[in-house]
C-alpha cells in the first residue's frame, strides 16, 4: 500500500492524516479505521468483511480513493459528472477496479423518482417535453406528471440519452457503515471527526484502550445496534410505533450501552404513542424500558387509562425506591390525584420552605439577555457578578474528577475519538469508578482540590470533556471560585451530580456573587417578567437551600412595563 502522509498526529495509536497537506488524507484516515476494526474486532467479522479488508489496499491508488470520496457522500448513487477528484483524475477508469470487485454497479435501473433526485429541472425538461403538459413547472409538479407514464425502472442512459452521462451506485455501503459502527460504537459520529480533529477544532483526550475497550463483544451486539438503528429510522420517518415496537431487538445484558440505546428507543416509540393518544400501547413500551422517567410515564398513561388502583401501586414503589429527585417531585404532584380518584384519605404535603426572592426594576436593555442585564446591574469591583449558569459548577466538577471520568474502564472508550465515557448515562457509572472518585472527592479534604483543578485546566485545556465548558473559565473567575466557594459545598454539588448526571447537569441559577464574607458568594437565579422557575431549577434551589448555601431569586420589572 503506497504511503501519501505522514501521521499529523497519533491517539492510542491511531494515525490521523494531515488534511492541509495530504490530497489522499480521506484515504489515509479510512484505511487506518479498517486497520483497526480488523486488529480490534476480527473476530466478528464474516468472510466476506475479512475479504474486503484484505483486498481493498491491493487496489490502485485512484480506485481506493474514488471509493472512499464515495462512502463519505450522501446516497449510493453517483453519477460519473459529479466525481470529479483532481487527485483521482478519471473517475471512470478508477472506477473500473470496483466494478470488478463487485463493489460498485455500472449502470444501475433506477425509478423516476431516484432520476428527480440526481437530475437537474433543466434535463428533466429536455428529457420528457414531449409529455410534459407545461413548461416552467417546478420538480415536484412535473413529477406528478410523469409518474403514471414511466413505472418501470431504466439506466440513467435510458433516461437521458442525450445527456452522455453515466450512473454508478455503490453497492458496499451496508458493509463501510458496519465498519464505521464498529470503530466509532455508534452511527451519528462520522468520517469528518478525523478532519476535525486534524485541524484542532475538536481535540480529545488519550485514553489507553485495549481488547476490553472494543464497543462490541459479540456479532450479535453488532446486528442489535444496526436493527435498533433502522427501528429509529422507521419512527423519524413517521411510522407507527406500535408497528415498530415489535421488531425492536433484544440486547446482550453485558452490554451496558448498547441497553441504554434500547431502553432510550422504547421510551421514544412510548412517548409517541402516548401523543398519539394509544396509552395501552405507551404503557406496555414503558415497563419494558429502563429509561429514566419512564416508570413515571407509565403512571401517568395508567392514569389516562383510568387504571387508577395499578398506577397507585407503582406509584407507592416508586415513593419507597426512587430512581432520582425529578421522580419525587412528580410523584408529589401525581399521587394525591390518584389517591383522590381512589377514595383514599388526604396525606399531609411535606413542606419545601420558602424560596428567597427579591426583586429589581431595570430598564429594558436594548441588546442581551435579562440574566446580562441583572449582573451588570448587582456588579461593582468589591463583590464582581458573573454569568455562570450551568457552566461553572459542572467545570469545577469535571476538572477535579478528570481521572475518574476518563479512566480506561472497559465499555466505556471505544476509540481515539470519545468526548466522554460511552456509560455516561448509565446505572452504574459512578460505581464502576468508585475508588477513582474517592479518591478525586476526597481531595476536598485535604487541601488539594485547588491544586488538581489549576493542573488540570492548564494540562487538558481545550480537550473534548462532557462537563468542562472552556470558554466560560477566565481566569478571575476561576481563582474567585477557588478562593471562595467552600470545598464542602462543592462536595455536596459534585456528589448530588453524580447521583443523576443527565438532568443535575442543567438547573443551576444563572448568576454567582463572590464576597469577602462568609461563605463568600452566593448564586442568584433571575426571572424576567412572567417566566417561572423551571422543575430542576427548584431541585437545585431547594437542595442548596437544605445545605445552607446562599441562593434566592431575581424576579425583574422593566421600568415603565
Amino acid at each position: 500500500m503506497e504511503s501519501h502522509a505522514l501521521p499529523a498526529n497519533t491517539s492510542s495509536g491511531f494515525v490521523i492524516a494531515d488534511a492541509l497537506n495530504d490530497p489522499f488524507y480521506y484515504l489515509v484516515n479510512f484505511e487506518s479505521v479498517l486497520d483497526w476494526v480488523r486488529r480490534h474486532h476480527h473476530d466478528l467479522l464474516t468472510t466476506e468483511e475479512l475479504t474486503f479488508l484484505a483486498t481493498f489496499p491491493e487496489l490502485p491508488l485512484a480506485s481506493r480513493a474514488l471509493l472512499v470520496r464515495m462512502v463519505m457522500r450522501k446516497g449510493e448513487l453517483f453519477r460519473r459528472s459529479k466525481l470529479v477528484y483532481t487527485e483521482i483524475g478519471d473517475s471512470e477508469a478508477a472506477c473500473a477496479s470496483l466494478i470488478a470487485h463487485g463493489w460498485v454497479e455500472r449502470e444501475p435501473a433506477i425509478e423516476l423518482t431516484a432520476l428527480f433526485e440526481l437530475t437537474t429541472r433543466a434535463e428533466l425538461t429536455r428529457a420528457f417535453r414531449p409529455w410534459l403538459e407545461r413548461s416552467g413547472v417546478r420538480k415536484a409538479a412535473l413529477l406528478e406528471q410523469l409518474e403514471a407514464h414511466f413505472v418501470e425502472p431504466r439506466s440513467l442512459g435510458e433516461w437521458l440519452p442525450d445527456e452522455g452521462d453515466r450512473l454508478y451506485r455503490l453497492t458496499i455501503m451496508p458493509l463501510c457503515e458496519r465498519l464505521r459502527l464498529m470503530f466509532f460504537g455508534n452511527l451519528r459520529q462520522s468520517w469528518s471527526e478525523f478532519i476535525l480533529a486534524d485541524l484542532g477544532i475538536y481535540r480529545f483526550e488519550t485514553v489507553e484502550l485495549t481488547a476490553a475497550s472494543r464497543a462490541f463483544h459479540s456479532r450479535a451486539a453488532v446486528d442489535g445496534y444496526l436493527e435498533l438503528h433502522r427501528c429509529r429510522e422507521r419512527l423519524e420517518n413517521g411510522e407507527a410505533p406500535h408497528l415498530i415496537a415489535d421488531d425492536v431487538p433484544p440486547v446482550p445484558d453485558d452490554n451496558v450501552w448498547l441497553q441504554g440505546r434500547r431502553d432510550r428507543l422504547l421510551y421514544r416509540l412510548a412517548r409517541e404513542s402516548e401523543r398519539a393518544g394509544d396509552y395501552t400501547t405507551a404503557a406496555s413500551l414503558y415497563a419494558e424500558s429502563g429509561y429514566p422517567d419512564a416508570r413515571l410515564r407509565r403512571i401517568r398513561t395508567l392514569e389516562r387509562l383510568k387504571a387508577f388502583e395499578q398506577a397507585h401501586r407503582l406509584g407507592e414503589q416508586a415513593e419507597a425506591e426512587p430512581e432520582s429527585d425529578s421522580e419525587i417531585q412528580q410523584l408529589a404532584r401525581i399521587m394525591p390525584r390518584l389517591r383522590r380518584q381512589l377514595g383514599m384519605p388526604k396525606l399531609p404535603i411535606a413542606e419545601t420552605g420558602p424560596i428567597d426572592a427579591f426583586e429589581l426594576t431595570l430598564p429594558r436593555p436594548t441588546h442581551g439577555s435579562v440574566e446580562l442585564a441583572v449582573r451588570d446591574h448587582l456588579h461593582i469591583d468589591q463583590a464582581p457578578v458573573y454569568y455562570v449558569e450551568n457552566s461553572l459548577v459542572n467545570s469545577l466538577f469535571g476538572l477535579l474528577c478528570w481521572e475518574a471520568i476518563f479512566a480506561p474502564v472497559p465499555g466505556a472508550f471505544f476509540h481515539p475519538f470519545h468526548a466522554g465515557p460511552a456509560d455516561l448515562h448509565q446505572p452504574g457509572f459512578r460505581a464502576r469508578r468508585a475508588a477513582l472518585f474517592e479518591r478525586c472527592l476526597a481531595r476536598l479534604d485535604n487541601g488539594e482540590w485547588g491544586e488538581v483543578i489549576r493542573a488540570n485546566l492548564a494540562g487538558k485545556w481545550g480537550l473534548q470533556s462532557p462537563f468542562v465548558h472552556w470558554s466560560a473559565l477566565s481566569e478571575p473567575l476561576l481563582e474567585r471560585a477557588l478562593a471562595h466557594l467552600p470545598p464542602a459545598h462543592l462536595r455536596l454539588w459534585f456528589e448530588r451530580l453524580l447521583q443523576d448526571i443527565r438532568p443535575n447537569r442543567a438547573g443551576f441559577p444563572d448568576l454567582i456573587r463572590f464576597t469577602h464574607e462568609t461563605p463568600g458568594y452566593e448564586m442568584i437565579e433571575v426571572k424576567g417578567p412572567g417566566d417561572r422557575l423551571q422543575d430542576n431549577q427548584r431541585r437545585w434551589i431547594d437542595f442548596c437551600r437544605r445545605h445552607a448555601m446562599p441562593v434566592r431569586v431575581c424576579h425583574v420589572r422593566w421600568v415603565n412595563a
